[in-house]
């Protein structure tokens, strides 16, 4: 189970003032899962106005209803071997999502599965939070030795000139949790849970067969 203010301790420092975002990686894909252009720059680099555009896409991922549109998955021992989808969000993490082939080769195999009615976008963002330590009463000291270095996707239909609208799914790589990483843990975001894009458990490598309600069924 995801803990909401978990959630929260991340979104509290999505502001512009606030913010500790890395870099911001994406690229552009039609329907078919072709790729149309990519992009990867630091996130400091960007104007106020594009942060806050960005940091709402961002945002939208950990904010998201706990344990319902965000939800928590394991990866299976299996699913952290070989050429996993987890061994190349290790990359990336590890990368800071500077290595342009990581990227890539990410956004073919999203192009490959992903199920979209038109054309989407997939925003990647690096960051590092530094973990504030707290005492027995549970009260903040300040900033502590630890920190969380995670990822967030966000996938997103485009219109116009790439112009995005809200996620229609997305994850938080690895999970955050009792303070720390998890690191054979995801946590899924979906906007429409009677209809999800399961195809993005499947390409995590987190696909279970779940009993999902559909209208008419």
């Amino acid at each position: 189970m995801i803990n909401r203010e978990d959630m929260l301790a991340l979104t509290r420092r999505m502001t512009v003032k606030r913010t500790s975002m890395t870099r911001i990686a994406g690229g552009y894909l039609d329907r078919d899962g072709y790729i149309d252009g990519t992009f990867n720059t630091g996130f400091l680099k960007l104007s106020p106005d594009d942060k806050e555009k960005n940091l709402q896409i961002a945002k939208f991922i950990p904010f998201a209803d706990t344990n319902k549109n965000l939800k928590e998955y394991a990866f299976s021992d299996e699913k952290t071997k070989g050429d996993s989808m987890w061994k190349l969000l290790m990359g990336m993490r590890a990368c800071g999502l500077k290595n342009d082939a990581l990227m890539e080769t990410f956004y073919e195999i999203v192009g490959e599965r992903y199920q979209s009615e038109g054309d989407y976008a997939i925003f990647v963002f690096h960051d590092r939070y530094d973990i504030p330590a707290k005492g027995k009463d549970h009260v903040c000291q300040g900033e502590s030795e630890e920190m969380f270095e995670y990822l967030i996707c966000a996938i997103c239909p485009v219109s116009g000139d790439y112009e995005p609208g809200e996620p229609e799914c997305g994850f938080l790589f690895p999970a955050y949790m009792d303070g720390g990483a998890a690191m054979n843990y995801v946590d899924v975001y979906q906007k429409n849970q009677e209809y999800p894009h399961t195809e993005l458990l499947k390409l995590l490598g987190v696909y279970e067969i779940e009993k999902i309600s559909y209208k008419g069924v």
